[in-house]
């Protein structure tokens, strides 16, 4: 089993979530998270981007002669089968790709183990 851990755009979800339930996958977590990438949130192509930003630039950090912006994202993971995550990977790029900075992440991690609290059942039965 792995472990998606997807980077987005908030006003993205949407997208994101019809893509991945149009692919099979139901099961998803949301959180809400701020970051950067190597550009350090630099730019005015982010409020362009997510028009919900404009207010939300202002809140910066001094790093050595540049400033960092905090970008709002949403954090998204889901849990799929080892033959599955080309397919939830290929949904979430179709949903999340504009071809700008600050599309997104997408991270793919191996899960040793699952438990379902509930009935105790572990490995894929958990997540199935």
């Amino acid at each position: 089993m792995k472990e998606i851990i997807a980077i987005v755009r908030r006003h993205q979800v949407p997208a994101s979530k019809k893509a991945l339930e149009e692919a099979g996958f139901n099961a998803l977590t949301i959180q809400s998270v701020e970051g950067h990438g190597k550009q350090k949130g630099a730019g005015g192509w982010a409020a362009e981007v997510d028009p919900h930003l404009r207010p939300l630039l202002k809140h910066e950090m001094p790093v050595q002669d540049a400033l960092m912006k905090w970008i709002p994202k949403r954090m998204l993971t889901l849990v799929v089968q080892d033959q599955e995550v080309d397919k939830a990977v290929e949904a979430l790029i179709r949903a999340n790709q504009t071809g700008h900075i600050g599309d997104g992440k997408i991270f793919v991690c191996p899960l040793e183990e699952v438990l379902r609290v509930r009935t105790g059942e572990n490995g894929p039965r958990a997540v199935s």
